[in-house]
């Protein structure tokens, strides 16, 4: 790729759903071995009284998976942009010890963040019978969520437990996305690289309602030799509802379009969750997305993932004015409410 947003972009991050159809090599199976290492691992933190959040790498010693999880990183920064890790032994383990386990899994991934204004940095993604609405963000219900980027440089999902139906991941390359775009909708490109302000749906630094991104997101940034991408048309819409200021006839279409690419039998790939598998995504290379699910009413528990946001020790470099995407700074967590007092929590 050249220096400037108009050339295509080349490699393994280019990629569409059918490639992956008769090939499983995104997935890693864990070994008999494998599993029973990170059984020993939490067991070893527990033995030494390390509390949840407050351990590193050092103190979750991975010997047989060390060099795995230098493929991974290199495979999300520099390959595909994603990778199923298949196996991962959660119904061996108490609420407690999986959390442990978690942690332990992120502190190898990268930094974890902080990814809301309680400081949580390990999520429950599960239905909390909550309406999708403006300020709910929309892991806590069970609704179809569309085409978007995290804050963070990699995003980790641990299926703990399936719903009864639906709630496939979909996955998209934004390399292909921009690919597309270029080829068939360049009037686009400079309206996506200039970007938008997004509604940060009251857990901004300030914790106002209204607040909006302190810098103008692009959804398409060249830097440093790469081309990276952030979008999330229900915050772009939602920000520029905000401030006041309507998107352009050419914004809406060129964000509806990306948002159409995204979601496109053509361009995207849908895996379902098994218990134990954990996806690892590139914020910068893919968006996801997610199909509305189900829970059996007669089930005591329903659908439940647990979610991490790390920076990854092997990141890009970003620009400034796409690395802010909290106001909390460049490559920031989420901004935590100076008054919260609540722990964070060990789910269910």
């Amino acid at each position: 790729m050249g220096n400037e947003l108009q050339d295509l972009v080349s490699g393994p991050s280019v990629w569409r759903g059918a490639d992956f159809a008769q090939n499983d090599s995104w997935i890693h199976v864990l070994t008999d071995a494998e599993q029973a290492e990170l059984i020993e691992a939490v067991a070893q933190v527990k033995s030494k009284r390390q509390p949840c959040y407050e351990f590193g790498r050092d103190d979750f010693p991975l010997p047989l998976l060390e060099s795995s999880f230098a493929r991974f990183l290199d495979e999300l920064e520099d390959g595909r942009g994603f990778v199923l890790v298949r196996g991962i032994p959660v119904t061996a383990l108490t609420n407690e010890d999986l959390y442990l386990l978690y942690w332990g899994l992120g502190v190898h991934l990268g930094t974890p963040l902080t990814q809301n204004r309680k400081g949580e940095r390990i999520v429950e993604i599960a239905d909390r019978g909550i309406p999708y609405g403006k300020q709910v963000r929309g892991y806590t219900t069970d609704a179809r969520l569309m085409p978007h980027s995290d804050a963070a440089d990699l995003v980790a999902l641990l299926c703990v437990r399936p719903a009864k139906t639906g709630g496939a991941s979909c996955i998209a390359s934004g390399m292909t996305i921009y690919n597309e775009i270029v080829r068939h909708h360049p009037e686009y490109l400079d309206v996506l690289r200039r970007g938008f302000r997004h509604n940060m749906r009251g857990e901004g630094a300030s914790g106002d309602p209204n607040e909006v991104t302190n810098n103008v997101i692009p959804v398409f940034s060249y830097f440093a030799g790469k081309l990276s991408c952030h979008f999330n048309r229900r915050l772009i819409e939602q920000g520029a509802e905000k401030t006041g200021q309507p998107l352009s006839a050419l914004e809406k279409a060129a964000i509806d379009h990306v948002n159409a690419l995204a979601m496109s039998p053509d361009v995207r790939f849908d895996m379902d969750f098994k218990t134990g598998d954990m996806q690892l995504l590139n914020n910068h290379s893919v968006l996801h997305s997610r199909q509305a699910f189900k829970d059996d009413p007669a089930a005591p528990y329903g659908r439940r993932l647990l979610r991490l946001w790390t920076n990854m020790p092997n990141g890009r470099p970003l620009a400034p004015e796409y690395a802010d995407r909290t106001n909390n700074g460049p490559r920031g967590g989420m901004p935590v409410a100076s008054d919260t007092d609540e722990p964070e929590n060990f789910g269910r």
